[in-house]
Parts: structure tokens; C-alpha cells; sequence
């Protein structure tokens, strides 16, 4: 097999693939899919929480340094969605919408598979945070990876509508760069770096993705967070999944669509699923 990278014409080709194969994939394997995606995210997040929670001389010191401390390890869980081939509601925004500019998956199909994978996702998200994050412990009162965790709760709380709408424009427009560039490697360390880069920026810039969020402010909430739950759904949850839809719909799937009409070459295949 050849190491070069596959072509931005040959990603797109691939990105539709990608999509017409869960549309199609029976319903339970794909929801199980979905909720093993929350769950990786999860980890990342709570992997972020604990690194940059204990770092608390250096957030004193040098803010940006914890900031990119946390940005560093999050990729730990969108690395592990690619390569096992789960499923994530963000990346898959733009590659769905690539399917329906070709017309090769009708909008019902889509907006299906797309519900799946955020209700899933959530799911899995909520379980790491409650057995992973609460039940291991890890989150106690008192503790640094705690503190750290209410904090950047709170913080996402505490923004306007329109700031956290244009922050998941941000997050998704970085995290499906991220995506594209990991579908354009065929090696496995290249696909993990070509993954770290962006998704460590949207991390430590502070924009919002929703499924990050699906377990940092839940989190927060079993474990002792002074805020409501209908404050999340709708302060924080509803203005940046509308902004990931954005950043990943039009900024990625989109755009790349209309630039790279389809091709009759063939795309070597991928492992099945890969978002």
C-alpha cells in the first residue's frame, strides 16, 4: 500500500463513504457506536481535568501554560473515536452534509443518523462523568481535579447565547480540520498527529463542542455544582451544538463539497466507520 496521503479531492470521496456507511449500519450497532464515542470524549475530558487540576502553581504563574496543558491530553478521546471507528455527532455534521450536497443520502437518513449519534453520545459521555469521574472518586469536594472542573463548568455557564454559538462554530470548524487531515493519513501516528493539533487548539483557545460539554458540565453537576440542569440544556448545550452544526456543516462539509466535486477514483478503504 502506498504511504502518501490521500488527496483532498480523495478525502471528500472518502468523507462521503464514511457517512453513506452509517447511514446504513443496523441501528443498534450504530448507537452502540455513538455511546462508545461519548464515553472516549469523556475520558479525554476527564483525563484534561485532572492533569490541568493539579497543575494550580502554574495556573497562578502562567495561565496559558495550564490552558495548554489541558489542550494537550484532551485529544486522548477524539485519537481513540478514529481510530476504533466510533461514532461523534460533531465530525459527522460535515461529512453527512457531504453526502447530501451529492444527493447520495436524503435528508431523513441523515438527520436520523445524526440524532442517534448525538443522543448516543450524550449517553456515553453522562456515564463516564457518573461512574469514571463521581463513583472512582476522582471528583470529591475538596479536590484539585474538582475545583478545576466546577471552575470551567461555571465559566461555560456564565456565557452569553451568542458566545458560546460562535465558540462551537469555532471548536467544530477545528475539531472536523482535525478529522479531514486524520482521514487523509494512512499510518497511524500520522493519523493521531494529524488529530492532536487541532483539537489541542480548541481545547486551549476555549471554544465550546458540545459532547466535550456533555461531560464537563454534568460532571460538575453530580458533583456537588451549584447550577441547574435546564441552565445547561439550555445556556450552554443549545447555542454551541448550533454552533458545531455551523462550523462542521458549512465551514467544513460544505466548503470541501463544493470545492471538490466527485471524483470516478477510487478511495482506498479505511476501517469501517472511521469518523
Amino acid at each position: 500500500m502506498s504511504s502518501n496521503p490521500l488527496t483532498p479531492t480523495e478525502v471528500v470521496d472518502y468523507a462521503e463513504r464514511s457517512s453513506l456507511a452509517s447511514a446504513s449500519m443496523d441501528g443498534s450497532r450504530f448507537t452502540l457506536r455513538a455511546v462508545l464515542g461519548g464515553a472516549f470524549l469523556g475520558l479525554g475530558g476527564l483525563l484534561s481535568t485532572v492533569v490541568a487540576g493539579g497543575a494550580t502553581g502554574i495556573a497562578e504563574s502562567d495561565p496559558g501554560l495550564q490552558k495548554l496543558i489541558a489542550g494537550a491530553v484532551f485529544p486522548l478521546g477524539f485519537i481513540a473515536v478514529v481510530l476504533t471507528g466510533a461514532e461523534l455527532f460533531t465530525s459527522s455534521t460535515a461529512t453527512f452534509t457531504v453526502s447530501l450536497y451529492r444527493r447520495s443520502v436524503g435528508l431523513a437518513a441523515a438527520l436520523r443518523s445524526l440524532s442517534v449519534s448525538f443522543a448516543g453520545n450524550f449517553v456515553g459521555s453522562l456515564l463516564v462523568a457518573l461512574v469514571l469521574g463521581v463513583a472512582t472518586g476522582i471528583y470529591v469536594a475538596g479536590a484539585d481535579a474538582t475545583e478545576y472542573l466546577h471552575q470551567l463548568a461555571g465559566d461555560k455557564l456564565d456565557r452569553t447565547s451568542l458566545e458560546a454559538f460562535t465558540r462551537g462554530i469555532g471548536a467544530n470548524f477545528l475539531v472536523c480540520i482535525a478529522a479531514w487531515q486524520a482521514y487523509s493519513a494512512k499510518d497511524t501516528i500520522s493519523r493521531m498527529a494529524a488529530i492532536w493539533f487541532p483539537v489541542m487548539g480548541f481545547v486551549a483557545l476555549g471554544m465550546e463542542h458540545s459532547i466535550a460539554n456533555m461531560f464537563f458540565i454534568p460532571a460538575a453537576l453530580f458533583s456537588g455544582l451549584d447550577a441547574t440542569w435546564a441552565t445547561f440544556f439550555v445556556d450552554n448545550l443549545l447555542p454551541v451544538t448550533l454552533g458545531n452544526i455551523v462550523g462542521g456543516a458549512l465551514f467544513i462539509g460544505l466548503a470541501y463539497a463544493w470545492i471538490y466535486p466527485r471524483t470516478l477514483a477510487e478511495v482506498e478503504p479505511r476501517p469501517e466507520g472511521t469518523r
